[in-house]
């Protein structure tokens, strides 16, 4: 089997989303670091969040793919046996209900957390970039009520496409952990909602996220 490659820094919140799928599969990869930061760019492009493309590069013999959420579903897809088999559902209803949520989390919830992550995890620690609080409390807005309509979904289910921990809840990892760990109002956003802050605090202990929160410390980007 060629080997799988993946292309880019463990602090990007795309290429953490890409390792913990293969985290969750089980599968063997080599990371390759990209340093985006030593670019002419002002700010560094994985911290723009803007930009789907060139975030994370995944290879696997010749085939390439820029897209994290695209990635996942392709090991998911290419490798059902391997790790966790049901991260991707096991029938069309429950692949439906998961991919509605990717559409939900890649379509309203990136915008307003990306955001967040850069004004409260990133811009406190760049050089001549200050938080801007009008953005915050705008964004802060989006989200909780966001929050509040997942907050109810969520005393009915454990995770968001029902019983099972699926791609659903993972893509949203990423820019959950660098709002819950950057600062107390950030924190406060997903503790305050009952069923948030248990569906949170399940997915963000799992062994796979536990792993991607070890290299992110070890490999900080731009604050190493």
């Amino acid at each position: 089997m060629a080997g799988l490659q993946v292309f880019g820094q463990p602090a990007s919140t795309d290429v953490a989303r890409v390792l913990a799928c293969l985290f969750e599969k089980n599968l063997e990869f080599e990371l390759i670091r990209t340093d985006t930061f030593k670019k002419s760019h002002k700010l560094p492009e994985f911290i723009k969040l803007r930009d789907p493309t060139g975030q994370v590069t995944f290879k696997h013999g010749d085939k390439t793919i820029v897209d994290s959420r695209a990635i996942c579903r392709y090991l998911c897809t290419h490798f059902p046996d391997e790790g966790n088999k049901t991260l991707y559902g096991t029938g069309s209803l429950e692949r439906a209900s998961i991919e509605q949520w990717l559409q939900a989390e890649a379509q309203s919830f990136d915008a307003p957390s990306s955001e967040l992550v850069f004004q409260l995890a990133f811009a406190p620690h760049l050089k001549d970039v200050h938080p801007d609080e009008a953005h915050i409390a705008a964004n802060e807005r989006t989200l909780k009520n966001m929050l509040g309509v997942y907050d109810e979904i969520l005393s009915k289910n454990r995770f968001l496409a029902g019983d099972e921990f699926t791609l659903a809840d993972l893509s949203h990892l990423p820019n959950s952990h660098y709002i819950v760990t950057s600062s107390e109002r950030g924190r406060k956003l997903f503790t305050s909602k009952k069923h948030v802050a248990r569906w949170y605090e399940a997915i963000a202990g799992r062994d796979s996220w536990r792993q991607v929160a070890k290299m992110q410390r070890e490999h900080p980007g731009a604050f190493e």
